[in-house]
């Protein structure tokens, strides 16, 4: 079983969007592991974002995720990395199809309702960020 960490960005919560996101999910087959709503501070932004630190975009990204409270989760199950990537569409809803996340519910690349770790190295240090091991079932 693989892990991967995934989280409803402000937007996401601002429009309650939070019960359909997971219901994809669980609807999909994965199991969810690890669930909390948090507000990010700034620093745990910047942990985060740590891989775009000087890009111009970063503090954009850093400023946004901290702009309202958050929904991170662990969600398992066989190719859940590669699978939720799937299940939530390209980064850009304009490109995203129907049927994915981001296709049905997002229209802007700044405000695309929800995050998804991209690669095995990622999941393990979002997970780490977020929950301490106790906290997974």
């Amino acid at each position: 079983m693989e892990r991967t960490f995934s989280m409803i960005k402000p937007e996401g919560v601002r429009r309650g969007l939070i019960g359909e996101i997971l219901s994809r999910i669980e609807r999909k087959g994965y199991r969810i592991v690890g669930l909390k709503m948090l507000q990010l501070t700034p620093e745990m932004a910047a942990a985060h974002y740590a891989e775009h630190r000087g890009k111009p975009f970063y503090t954009e990204l850093v400023e946004h995720i901290i702009s309202g409270p958050v929904v991170a989760m662990v969600i398992e199950g066989p190719g859940a990395i590669a699978g939720m990537r799937r299940l939530m569409g390209p980064t850009n809803p304009a490109e995203a199809p129907p049927g994915t996340i981001r296709g049905d519910l997002a229209t802007l690349i700044g405000e695309n309702v929800i995050h998804g770790a991209d690669s095995e190295a990622s999941a393990q240090r979002e997970i780490a960020l977020y929950f301490k091991p106790e906290e997974l079932i």
